[in-house]
C-alpha cells in the first residue's frame, strides 16, 4: 500500500472527527445559502428592502392577501447573474388587504392598518393597478367611447380584472415573521450570512498575508528585524480588538469594505506571531542548511521550503480567525460602525431589535443571535478538528 501523503494522512484523520465534519458541512451550506443570495429569498428586492409598515413586527408564520399595484416608474428586469448578487427591483407596490370586490373600473379593498384597527376601504382604479398609469385607454380607444360596445368594454374590464385576481392578489407568508419596518426577516437573515461570509474570508486573507510575510520575514531573518516587527507587534497584540477595529474604522469610515481592511487589519498580529516562532523552529534544520549550500535565495528558502511545512498550524489559526472575524462584524454592527442600513447583518438586527428581547417579540433579536452563535460554533468546531488533525503524535497513534 502506497504511503499517505501529509495532506491525505490530515484529511484522513479530520474525517474521523464526525463533530467537525458536522461543522464543515454547515459552514458548506451557509456557503451556498450566501452565493445564492437573492434567488432563494422570498424578498429578491435589493437588501430585502420591501418594506410594508402595516405588516412590522408581526409573528413567525403569519400570512397576509397583499394587492401588488405596478409602480409608476419604469423599472428594469435584470440578469440572472445581477439578480442573484444585487437583487431585481420590485415592478410593484404591496398593499395589505383583508378582502376585496370590482366594481366596474375600480377594485375596492379593504386595506389591514393593524390587528386592532378596522380595516380602511379605498378604491384603486384597475388600469392603475396593472399598468401603473391610471387610464380607462386600452389599445388606443377610450373604453367609453360610442366607437367601443358595451359588450367589447365588459370583455376588456374582465381581462384586467381576471389578471388582477390571478397574479396581483396573492398570500404571502412570513415565516421568521417581519421587522420593525414590517420587512421579511427570513429573507434579511439570508441576506446577512452573505456579509458575515464575505467579512471573514476578506479579513482572514488580509490577516493572514500581512502574518505570514510579517511573521516569515522576523523569523528567518533576526536580529534587528526581528526585534523591530517583534516591538510592533506586541505593541498591537496589548490592544483590545474590537477597540483597535473601531479605530480603524473611525480612519477609513463606515462601510463594508472598510470594515474588511479594519477586521483584517486587526487579526494579523496572532498570525505573525504563530509564523514567526515555526519559522524560528525550522531555520536550523538539515533540508534548510542544504537549500542554503546549494546556493537557493532566502524567497526561495521561505516560499518553497519552510511554509509549506508549516501549513496545518495556519490553517488551524485561520479557522479561528474567520470565527472571530464573525464575531467582530457583528460587535461592529450592533455599535453602528459595520456596513450601512439597508444593508442587512445579523449584528445590526440585534441593534434594531434588542429592545423587543422584555417584550413578547425576543424572536427578532434571538434568531439573527442564533445565527451567529451557530456559525462562529461550526467554525470552532472546524478548528478543533483541523488541530487534531495536524497533531502528527495524534496521527500517529491512530493510523
Amino acid at each position: 500500500m502506497a504511503e499517505l501523503t501529509p495532506s491525505e494522512r490530515a484529511w484522513k484523520a479530520f474525517k474521523r472527527n464526525k463533530i467537525a465534519v458536522a461543522g464543515l458541512v454547515f459552514i458548506i451550506l451557509t456557503l451556498l445559502v450566501a452565493i445564492l443570495g437573492y434567488l432563494i429569498m422570498p424578498d429578491q428586492s435589493p437588501h430585502a428592502n420591501n418594506m410594508t409598515i402595516q405588516l412590522s413586527i408581526k409573528k413567525p408564520g403569519s400570512s397576509f392577501m397583499m394587492l401588488q399595484i405596478r409602480k409608476s416608474e419604469p423599472v428594469d428586469t435584470v440578469g440572472f447573474f445581477t439578480r442573484m448578487f444585487f437583487g431585481q427591483p420590485t415592478f410593484y407596490r404591496d398593499v395589505p388587504i383583508t378582502g376585496y370586490h370590482f366594481v366596474q373600473d375600480s377594485i375596492i379593498v379593504n386595506e389591514y392598518i393593524g390587528d386592532e384597527d378596522r380595516p380602511e376601504k379605498k378604491a384603486y382604479n384597475i388600469f392603475e393597478v396593472v399598468n401603473g398609469v391610471k387610464s380607462r385607454y386600452h389599445y388606443g380607444k377610450d373604453l367609453l367611447s360610442p366607437g367601443i360596445s358595451a359588450n367589447k368594454s365588459k370583455e376588456i374590464y374582465k381581462h384586467f380584472t381576471d389578471r388582477i385576481e390571478k397574479e396581483q392578489i396573492t398570500t404571502r407568508t412570513f415565516w421568521l415573521g417581519t421587522d420593525i419596518y414590517g420587512r421579511d426577516m427570513l429573507s434579511r437573515l439570508l441576506l446577512g450570512t452573505r456579509i458575515s461570509l464575505a467579512v471573514g474570508l476578506m479579513s482572514v486573507l488580509i490577516s493572514m498575508l500581512l502574518g505570514v510575510s510579517i511573521g516569515a520575514i522576523a523569523g528567518y531573518f533576526g536580529g534587528w528585524i526581528d526585534a523591530s516587527l517583534s516591538w510592533l507587534m506586541n505593541i498591537l497584540w496589548s490592544l483590545p480588538a474590537l477597540l483597535l477595529v473601531i479605530a480603524i474604522s473611525f480612519a477609513l469610515g463606515k462601510g463594508l469594505w472598510q470594515i474588511f481592511i479594519a477586521v483584517g487589519l486587526s487579526m494579523w498580529v496572532e498570525v505573525a506571531r504563530l509564523v514567526r516562532g515555526q519559522v524560528m523552529g525550522l531555520k536550523q534544520v538539515e533540508y534548510i542548511e542544504a537549500a542554503r549550500a546549494l546556493g537557493f535565495n532566502n524567497t526561495r528558502i521561505i516560499t518553497k521550503h519552510i511554509l509549506p511545512n508549516i501549513t496545518g498550524p495556519i490553517l488551524v489559526l485561520a479557522s479561528s480567525n474567520f470565527a472571530s472575524a464573525i464575531l467582530l462584524e457583528a460587535g461592529l454592527s450592533f455599535l453602528g460602525f459595520g456596513a450601512q442600513p439597508p444593508m442587512p447583518t445579523w449584528g445590526g438586527m440585534i441593534k434594531e431589535h434588542y429592545g423587543y428581547i422584555v417584550m413578547n417579540s425576543a424572536y427578532l433579536a434571538i434568531i439573527p443571535g442564533l445565527a451567529i452563535m451557530l456559525l462562529v460554533y461550526a467554525f470552532n468546531l472546524v478548528t478543533v478538528g483541523l488541530r487534531d488533525a495536524f497533531d502528527i503524535k495524534s496521527q500517529s497513534t491512530r493510523i
